[in-house]
C-alpha cells in the first residue's frame, strides 16, 4: 500500500505577548487556518506549539471530509493615523 501522507506548509504569525505578567511568551495564529492559534513561553515552544495545533486542525478536517486549505500569507502594511 502506498503512502499517501503530504507535506503541508502553512505561514505563522509570531507576535510578542504584551501582558506584562507574561513577558516573553509569544501568541502564534496561522492566517490559512481560521481559530488556528497558540502561544508559548518562549518562541521556539510557540512554533512548537503551533505546530501541533495545526496537525490537529487538519486531522480534523480529514476526519469531517473537508478539504485541507491552501497556505494563504498574510499581506502586511503599516496604516498611519492621526488622533
Amino acid at each position: 500500500m502506498a503512502n499517501t501522507e503530504r507535506e503541508h506548509s502553512y505561514t505563522v504569525v509570531l507576535e510578542p505577548e504584551t501582558d506584562a505578567r507574561f513577558e516573553g511568551y509569544y501568541n502564534a495564529r496561522v492566517p490559512a487556518l481560521p481559530g488556528c492559534f497558540s502561544y508559548g513561553a518562549t518562541r521556539d515552544e510557540a512554533l512548537v506549539n503551533i505546530r501541533e495545533a495545526i496537525l490537529c486542525y487538519l486531522e480534523d478536517l480529514r476526519i469531517h471530509g473537508e478539504p485541507l486549505p491552501e497556505d494563504t500569507p498574510p499581506c502586511l502594511e503599516r496604516v498611519k493615523v492621526a488622533l
